[in-house]
């Protein structure tokens, strides 16, 4: 088998081969003739060739008729490109059949779309070809369309569909992923704003799922596809990069290829090691320069060595001699071995400097490990017909199981986008238990998510924790090789806060808290819901009276599968309905409803009456006046606010902290002070208004990166922003923001407090 084994999976078609006896009754010679080119003209002679050279066992006749079905159920349709439909059917089925997967799989895949783009239904395809085929098939096809939902909510239910019928045979997403990597590949001929989108899903949602399931080569390509399409630029520039120097990277791979197999024949192995050479993926070369803010000379793993052995023991010997014959990199090995990442991927991984100067990167493992590597899950048909036993099964696709739950915990269909986009990203941390046990999370994870990875109360009970014996703050983030001892409080009343659904960064964690809080905190929850509802329409100017809620939030209460508007509050007050993602259609939806009739009178024009000029003002109830905001204290709802009388101009107002205030109360000017008037926001004040900050920070590379990435995640309007190095070394970055209130500006000052190096952040003058 290693001798044969094709380690370039998805190629495409294969050079033409003899083709044996044909093996069954059927009539083939229809279908044979000279394969022609990948994309060009796709038939089913390329799937006959490689199931008559392959060397597993076929129902060809069963694979036939099902392709006669496709095609002519499919007779008349045509792709984007012009060709006809039905290659595409055939082109997935190719790449199935390079995974090594079974004859359903390949039988649901010339069949995948029948049901979703022509008349015939799954009754149908169950009667004819079996009830795995018809469910392989049903588990493929996006819902049908419905109305009620936005464009996102109907991707976010195709996923779930298509997860909750990958847990009941992962051969449903093994489809998809090869569904989606052919349109990939010929996205080309979509329109643009589709080119994109899709290139987006494929990056945020299938990319994951491949890397998860193990699929590199399905990853890899995805990514490097998806890439190509949302940012061509930086993809051509790596792409030249690399091409420029070709010639001399293949010299070096080779030069050290010889030099390790020369010292290899002076060793004994059970069998000759198998010496192979690879350049890292564009996308994974990207991450590096760009997101880690890396020159290409500074990726030390971009070339790599692959050694494939025969048992653990030898992988470990190899390891000693990659050593021997080169300078190893300090922090630079990892053993996947003992620790297998969490898609149970096993490797050894060591970055080495040979004579030249040039650092690469070493992978040692098993054939075993190695096919796991490569083909991850789908190896399971490749070279074990299948996975065998059902508690097997259970354990890969667990992660899939906590998905699901965490999105039924928030109520919100479009979570599960956002749960695999963070829970599968392929970066990942291993932290140790005190006695040892090792636990996989997300790279960013907090003490938090590691206690209720432990286990659910251990996490529900959590009131501090020892990184490596050191005392550490519950949102302290963890780092590989890490040591965590959690405390846990022996109070049976004890339950999670409701400020850990903002610390943690795993859904697992997430979906437990919510469901505690959903079960135990009911009242609290509609209270706690209701109250964050009426701030944000307080805030965006939502104007209704308590009578006029339940008719207003019906369509959004119901789409969240809440039974009434308590049930609904009680969704927000838990986190299973975010405020952020419903506000902007709530806002809109009252603006063509309400806003011409109820529009609120606008707080920069005042009326000020003689007899007032010695009272309090409120901004919010007055009018006629122009109002203006001080750019020299930048007055924000919630600050202390005295308003000046301008000559012409209106009112302007400025901080009781404003310097030009405070020196005006010194001067003791009576013609001055006589021209002060005390004003207040109203208790319902939906300002919007300009701010300006400064923060002082150790200089350092992507510390605006870091800014940028805090004011984002907060929504932050960003009207300006600048930085530049102080001549103490330090950095300094001054922005400014729109903002509603001082308690919004606090909360984002605390955020970027927490930023590395940060030393002061400050409110300035504009």
């Amino acid at each position: 088998m290693k001798d044969n084994m094709n380690f370039s999976v998805l190629n495409g078609a294969d050079a033409p081969v003899p083709i044996p006896k044909d093996p069954g009754s059927i009539d083939m010679s229809q279908y044979l003739s000279t394969i022609p080119d990948y994309d060009d003209n796709f038939t089913i002679e390329i799937i006959i060739q490689k199931i008559l050279t392959s060397d597993k066992q076929y129902d060809l006749s069963k694979i036939i008729s099902a392709y006669e079905f496709a095609a002519k159920a499919h007779e008349g349709q045509k792709r984007s490109s012009g060709q006809e439909y039905i290659i595409h059917p055939l082109a997935v089925a190719n790449i199935l059949l390079n995974l090594g997967m079974d004859t359903d799989t390949v039988c649901a895949a010339l069949l995948h779309d029948v049901v979703e783009d022509t008349p015939a239904s799954l009754n149908d395809l169950k009667k004819r070809f079996g009830q795995d085929v018809a469910m392989l098939v049903d588990g493929v096809t996006k819902l049908s369309k419905i109305p009620l939902f936005t464009e996102e909510q109907q991707q976010a239910e195709n996923i779930r569909k298509i997860l909750l019928a990958m847990s009941q045979d992962i051969r449903v997403m093994i489809i998809k992923l090869c569904d989606r990597l052919h349109n990939m590949r010929t996205l080309k001929y979509r329109p643009i704003d589709k080119q994109r989108r899709t290139a987006l899903e494929t990056m945020n949602i299938y990319a994951p799922i491949a890397h998860r399931l193990g699929i590199r080569a399905v990853k890899e390509e995805l990514e490097d596809l998806a890439f190509h399409y949302l940012d061509p630029f930086a993809y051509s520039e790596i792409e030249g990069i690399l091409e420029n120097k070709k010639e001399e990277r293949q010299a070096f791979i080779e030069i050290i290829k010889s030099r390790i197999a020369q010292r290899f024949n002076s060793e004994e192995f059970s069998e000759p090691p198998q010496i192979d050479g690879r350049v890292k993926s564009i996308y994974g070369i990207y991450k590096k320069i760009f997101v880690n803010h890396k020159n290409i000379d500074e990726i030390y793993d971009k070339y790599a060595v692959r050694i494939i052995v025969t048992s653990i023991s030898e992988c470990y010997n190899v390891l000693g001699l990659i050593h021997d014959m080169f300078h190893p990199l300090p922090n630079r090995f990892k053993d996947y071995i003992s620790t297998p990442k969490s898609n149970m991927y096993q490797s050894l991984h060591t970055t080495v400097l040979g004579k030249e100067g040039i650092p690469f990167e070493v992978q040692i493992r098993t054939w075993d490990m190695h096919e796991t590597a490569e083909y991850g899950i789908a190896a399971h048909w490749k070279y074990k017909e299948g996975i065998q036993g059902k508690d097997k099964m259970e354990q890969r696709l667990s992660w899939v199981r906590q998905v699901i739950e965490a999105q039924q915990t928030s109520d919100d269909v479009e979570e599960i986008v956002r749960i695999i986009k963070t829970d599968l990203a392929p970066e990942d941390i291993v932290v140790m238990t005190p006695r040892g046990m090792s636990i996989c999370l997300p790279i960013e994870s907090t003490v938090i998510d590691f206690a209720y990875r432990i286990h659910t109360e251990v996490g529900h009970k959590t009131v501090g924790a020892k990184v490596d014996g050191r005392i550490v703050p519950l949102d302290y983030k963890l780092q590989t090789g890490q040591i965590c001892e959690v405390i846990t409080s022996k109070d049976p009343e004890k339950g999670p806060n409701r400020a850990w659904l903002n610390i943690v960064r795993t859904n697992e964690a997430r979906s437990k808290i919510r469901s505690w809080f959903k079960k135990e905190r009911r009242e609290e929850n509609i209270t706690e819901g209701k109250a964050a509802l009426e701030k944000e329409f307080r805030r965006h100017r939502i104007n209704l009276d308590e009578s006029e809620y339940t008719a207003f939030l019906e369509d959004d209460f119901k789409r969240h599968n809440c039974g009434t508007i308590e049930d609904f509050y009680a969704s927000i007050g838990y986190g299973g309905v975010l405020l952020s993602k419903i506000i902007p259609r709530l806002k809109d939806k009252y603006e063509k409803q309400y806003a011409s009739e109820r529009a609120p009178q606008s707080p920069q024009v005042i009326k000020l009456k003689s007899e007032e000029k010695t009272g309090s003002i409120i901004l919010d109830q007055i009018d006629d006046i122009v109002v203006k905001f001080a750019q020299c204290c930048n007055p924000l709802p919630g600050d202390d606010i005295v308003g000046f009388i301008t000559r012409g101009h209106g009112i302007s107002v400025h901080t009781t902290r404003c310097t030009n205030y405070r020196a005006m109360l010194e001067r003791n000017n009576q013609e001055e002070l006589s021209r002060w008037c005390d004003i207040q926001w109203s208790e319902h004040s939906n300002s919007q208004l300009q701010t300006s900050f400064e923060v002082v920070a150790v200089d350092r590379v992507g510390l605006v990166y870091d800014i940028s990435a805090v004011l984002m995640e907060a929504r932050v309007p960003i009207v300006h922003s600048s930085s530049r190095r102080l001549k103490n070394g330090n950095a300094l970055f001054e922005g400014a923001i729109i903002i509603s209130s001082t308690e919004q500006l606090k909360t984002l000052f605390d955020k970027l407090r927490k930023i590395k190096g940060v030393i002061t952040v400050e409110r300035s003058a504009i």
